[in-house]
């Protein structure tokens, strides 16, 4: 188990120190932003959606700790592709885990998706942490609601 600790450690730490998708998305056609006054993280995430709703492009802005900036690196990678529906599973099953919640299985073809997303489930031991995993996630769910749609910053 410390060797799993330690390979997710290390996941966490390059994503943070090396943010996958880390830029504006003029051509977006949704965006939201999400703040965690608590501690003050930030995120912007644009996305750019075909006319059957699936994300072509996701990128994300923004400043804060390593947590939160892991996984806005990991969501933009693992969202690709996908429709609103698929991503509400991944954000349900990710939420639960990294709560503690009910387990919940996400369809079999996301399961690999989640299991990328695995590396940030020990963050349910520092439940102050918690908010920093989902913030992305939950300005990503607001994008695609229709938080701030149009283009560009």
């Amino acid at each position: 188990m410390t060797d799993l600790r330690e390979l997710y450690q290390d996941i966490i730490l390059d994503h943070a120190r090396h943010p996958r998708n880390f830029a504006a998305n003029a051509q977006a056609t949704h965006q939201a932003h999400g703040h965690n006054p608590l501690c003050g993280d930030t995120v912007t995430v644009y996305l750019k959606l075909d006319d059957q709703g699936r994300v072509t492009a996701a990128n994300f802005q923004g400043h804060g700790c390593a947590i939160s900036l892991a996984s806005a690196s990991l969501m933009t990678e693992t969202v690709l592709g996908k429709t609103g529906a698929q991503i509400d599973e991944l954000f349900a099953d990710f939420q639960a885990r990294v709560t503690g919640g009910k387990d919940t299985a996400p369809p079999p073809e996301l399961a690999d998706d989640a299991e990328r997303l695995a590396a940030l489930v020990g963050v349910k031991a520092y439940p102050s942490r918690v908010k920093c995993a989902v913030l992305p996630w939950h300005a990503l769910q607001s994008a695609l609601s229709g938080g701030e749609s149009g283009g560009g910053a």
